[in-house]
């Protein structure tokens, strides 16, 4: 107010202007129009021949001419140090300034012959001086003293436009941002291939971020290089082989240091990865962001501008947002490649325990009349004649016959060799386990897995990874089973004759009725791609472990089993 009280409020065109002024920041959404529309109220209040609003620049702490009326042509994208001539001095003190002729201001610095006076007032936002706004004419001494006073209020009033629109753009950008990294968690959680992940990393950082490019390098522990994954343009993917050690690169500093590392000038700095392409693309400076997975080093995602930049805290946050997000994303990934290798892995498990089972099957039934044929062989007393050569053939046919006997031995205590990995284990540890091995399976199914608490601790004495198999077998035939999504349900507890039971239930679509009869028959499948051999082995362990698999129902609303093993009194 007390400002106001020193302007002469009979000048109507100065309060209207100064009304007009204030307006702009609720009638226009872009800065620059805001400032043009700024700079026709000045021009027309002083009759000035030209003027002009400079705002320092962050990345070079000169003044820029953001929008000017009047000026020359070589005035346009002028940049003017701080402290030098009439602006950069106002700019730099904080203070306004009023020439009266040009040719006798040692602070006066020449842009256009024509200008003969001028007039500068400082633009302050929240007490830090950010620009000026001059006003000139080409006439001597064209302003007073009244006239400096009253720019100064002009340029209050435009500071806190300016400062406003600034605040209500920021606002909306950083709203963007927070909206496009919610989307961007969104869309990665779903992505499986890590080179999707890095492609999605480094497109939407070269949007949120407006950078000219941006890379992600991956870290091999093994080779201890950084590997060039993924390198976008505003056109789309880039390909480039780049592969380098974190000791010759800036690069290594942010990997080995887990800390943001940013460049100004990358052409005056000695860096060793895309020397060519920095060079080319004329790139100045760069912010390099670690990516980390509970302190883990996955690699490096790097943004690159064509222009001096300093990249501000929100720029730096947004950037370490990315990679975090990146990070989950990529591990994610390569869990659920481990997963599939499991389930793979325990694919090959059944083949290779129904060729065992097999196996051992066959040396039993040979080895029975194997018996026979060596106890009728002996008793015929076949080696008592005189006859060398049919001696000699009778003992090869007896030699065999104890290799064939020895052959099926072998075979036989192979299949109890599994004995030896029997301990003592919790039934909640088993449990717990096995669904840590379907966790992304089951997240990909769209299938819920409830286990329901556990109301006492129960031991059994078994093999931890035969039990986890016929466990996960039912796990994964319920999937197939709810090709849409589901529940799965897994409730342990010690059932009514003492034995420790394990129900597994599922809101599938259900066993035909005319296959649950024979569901533990080896080699029967319902699906295409199945073996049949699931639940026969299952079947098969749980009873070498004195115990049972049980179909409790099944139906349109769901199958349930039982696992059914011995207790463990400890």
């Amino acid at each position: 107010m007390e400002d106001r009280q020193e302007m002469d409020f009979s000048d109507r065109r100065a309060v209207d202007a100064l009304y007009r002024i204030s307006s702009l920041s609720g009638n226009e959404k872009n800065p620059v129009e805001a400032l043009e529309g700024i700079l026709d109220e000045v021009i027309g209040l002083f009759e000035g021949s030209s003027a002009s609003i400079s705002l320092i620049n962050a990345g070079s702490d000169k003044l820029l001419i953001e929008v000017e009326r009047g000026l020359s042509k070589e005035s346009k994208g002028f940049e003017l140090p701080m402290g030098v001539g009439i602006t950069g001095w106002v700019a730099l003190y904080g203070e306004p300034f009023l020439c009266g002729n040009v040719l006798e201001e040692e602070k006066y610095f020449k842009i256009d012959d024509r200008i003969k006076s001028e007039m500068a007032a400082p633009l302050i936002e929240g007490g830090r001086t950010v620009g000026a706004l001059n006003v000139d004419s080409f006439d001597e001494n064209a302003f007073s003293q009244s006239d400096l006073r009253l720019l100064v209020l002009m340029a209050k009033e435009a500071s806190r436009v300016l400062e406003n629109m600034w605040m209500i753009q920021q606002l909306r950008r950083k709203a963007e941002q927070l909206q496009t990294l919610v989307l961007v968690g969104q869309d990665m959680a779903g992505k499986r291939e890590i080179e999707e992940v890095l492609r999605t990393i480094t497109r939407e950082a070269l949007l949120l971020l407006d950078c000219k490019l941006s890379a992600f390098f991956l870290y091999s522990k093994d080779e201890d290089l950084l590997h060039l994954n993924s390198l976008q343009d505003r056109e789309g993917s880039r390909f480039l082989n780049e592969s380098l050690s974190p000791s010759d690169s800036i690069l290594g500093t942010c990997l080995r240091g887990q800390r943001q590392v940013q460049t100004e000038d990358l052409l005056r700095t000695e860096e060793h990865h895309f020397v060519n392409l920095i060079r080319e693309e004329e790139l100045h400076s760069m912010l390099v962001t670690p990516v980390l997975y509970e302190d883990d080093s996955i690699g490096v995602l790097s943004l690159y501008v064509d222009r001096p930049h300093r990249f501000n805290d929100d720029e730096k946050l947004i950037a370490r947002a990315l990679a975090d997000l990146g990070a989950i994303a990529v591990q994610n990934a390569r869990l659920y490649g481990r997963v599939f290798d499991s389930e793979e892995s325990l694919r090959k498990s059944e083949r290779l325990t129904t060729l065992g089972t097999l196996a051992a099957e066959i040396a039993h039934e040979i080895r029975n009349p194997l018996m026979v044929i060596r106890l009728l062989f002996d008793s015929l007393d076949l080696d008592q004649g005189d006859d060398e050569d049919k001696n000699k053939d009778l003992s090869v046919i007896r030699e065999k016959l104890d290799h064939l006997e020895q052959i099926a031995g072998r075979i036989l205590d192979f299949g109890k060799s599994r004995e030896a990995f029997r301990k003592n284990f919790a039934l909640q540890e088993i449990i717990e386990d096995a669904a840590l091995l379907v966790r992304l399976k089951l997240e990909q199914s769209q299938v819920d897995l409830h286990i329901k608490e556990f109301r006492e601790t129960l031991f059994v004495y078994v093999d931890k990874g035969q039990i986890q198999q016929a466990l996960l077998n039912l796990m994964l035939n319920a999937l197939v089973a709810m090709p849409n999504g589901g529940q799965l349900t897994l409730e342990a507890g010690r059932a009514a004759d003492g034995k420790a039971q394990i129900l597994v239930s599922d809101t599938g679509s259900g066993i035909p009725n005319e296959l649950q009869g024979q569901i533990f028959d080896s080699f029967l499948t319902g699906t295409t791609d199945g073996t049949g051999l699931g639940l026969s082995i299952s079947k098969r362990i749980l009873r070498a472990h004195d115990g049972n698999l049980e179909l409790l129902e099944s139906g349109q609303n769901g199958t349930v089993f039982k696992i059914i093993l011995p207790l463990v009194a400890l």
